[in-house]
């Protein structure tokens, strides 16, 4: 297993397929790899599905010749971070984050102090990139399973069982499963029921896209997706 896990680190890059039984790139994905890569003839590369399937190929004179069996990664816990849309390029930042620690789905969170324009053509753009990012990222990180964006939702819409980050929350962090992270200076003190489940990032202040991968981390460590756990941690 450490030796796949090895292949695959090593080889030059990874690429999506609509089937890896049958492993044909796009136009588009064709030229990056042999244009902007420079991919030469017999260097290996990993190909996927986005849906767990891979495996590995070497770069042939035309198209890409398979060189291992078809394999299928186990999918981790799903698990889902709302994200508020941030100015300039650090929500993106952060969504690139979100898929290198393995976070299932993001959706793009309206709250009451969103800072950046997040309407018709602007919307349509933003979401566009986002997932072409989340495209990118999951071929740097060799992630078989794509990481989904969803259409925008307000406070309002988000389901009950959403942990929120703040100051006043509980430091256990035993269930989480999807987290709402707010925009630039938080949320407004009204946006969430007294109900609603809050956790604890710690004591320091964080931006929010600091925010965003604190969290996604902690969420991924407390469901033991990583193999591990801290020791000696306190929750409460």
């Amino acid at each position: 297993m450490l030796e796949e896990w090895d292949r695959r680190r090593a080889a030059l890059t990874q690429v999506r397929v609509a089937d890896v039984e049958r492993p044909v790139l796009e136009r588009a994905d064709d030229h990056h790899l042999r244009q902007v890569l420079r991919a030469r003839v017999g260097e290996e590369v990993v190909v996927t599905d986005g849906r767990g399937a891979w495996r590995l190929c070497r770069v042939g004179s035309d198209g890409l010749d398979a060189v291992s069996e078809r394999s299928t990664d186990p999918r981790g816990t799903e698990t889902t971070l709302y994200l508020s849309p941030l100015k300039g390029d650090r929500d993106e930042w952060a969504l690139v984050k979100a898929v290198e620690l393995g976070v299932s789905r993001v959706v793009p969170l309206l709250s009451q102090r969103l800072a950046v324009r997040y309407r018709d053509e602007a919307r349509r753009k933003s979401l566009a990139r986002w997932r072409r990012l989340a495209l990118e990222a999951a071929g740097q990180c060799r992630r078989t399973y794509d990481l989904e964006v969803l259409e925008p939702v307000s406070v309002n819409d988000v389901p009950d069982d959403v942990a929120v980050c703040d100051f006043g929350g509980s430091g256990s962090w035993t269930g989480v499963r999807a987290l709402a992270i707010g925009p630039e200076g938080g949320f407004s003190p009204d946006e969430w029921g007294p109900e609603r489940r809050r956790v604890s990032l710690g004591q320091s202040v964080l931006r929010a896209e600091t925010a965003a991968v604190v969290g996604c981390a902690l969420m991924a460590l407390s469901l033991g997706d990583w193999g591990f756990t801290l020791e000696g941690s306190k929750n409460g």
